[in-house]
């Protein structure tokens, strides 16, 4: 596949949209987690955009992958390559737990707090509960930091030696 638009690396492109729907799909779990009234109105949207963040970040891979054949191989390109792929299973898993909450509030706890029968037992519901919500914290810290890192790694990489503070 061509990799490219209007002589534009497409990578370069999808990358936004990265930066964008993998912190957003953390927040989301998180306000989903800490929040009933956000849980609420966001309902299936928090892992569709999740399923968004896990679909995109294979592609922009690829993108990358399509562009480091045809730019300069210097260690800070090799360096984003590398960290580059520690995003996926980040995506797959912020999917995963974004999903299982969901599934969990949606089919096993009512609207008015009580519970159905699948989670009638207090210990296990809350045990669910909190592991979930660790989980999402987790994933939202780690998604963000490594988004952070892959970020700085690409933008080293384009930057370092064509930039001057001094204007010409």
């Amino acid at each position: 596949m061509d990799w490219q638009v209007n002589g534009l690396p497409l990578h370069v492109l999808l990358v936004h949209f990265v930066v964008i729907v993998v912190p957003l799909a953390a927040l989301c779990t998180v306000l989903a987690a800490a929040w009933p009234a956000a849980r609420g109105r966001l309902g299936i949207v928090t892992p569709l955009i999740a399923f968004a963040a896990l679909v995109s970040v294979p592609v922009t891979t690829e993108a990358g992958e399509w562009l480091l054949a045809r730019v300069a191989n210097t260690p800070l390109i090799q360096a984003h390559a590398i960290i580059g792929k520690t995003l996926l299973p980040w995506a797959f898993a912020t999917f995963v737990v974004a999903t299982a909450q969901w599934a969990w509030f949606r089919y096993f706890a009512a609207p008015d707090g009580r519970y159905r029968p699948l989670a009638s037992r207090k210990g296990l519901r809350i045990t669910i509960t909190i592991a979930l919500a660790v989980a999402v914290v987790f994933l939202a810290v780690g998604s963000i930091v490594t988004v952070v890192q892959i970020g700085e790694s690409g933008a080293r990489a384009i930057w370092t030696g064509s930039f001057t503070p001094n204007p010409r």
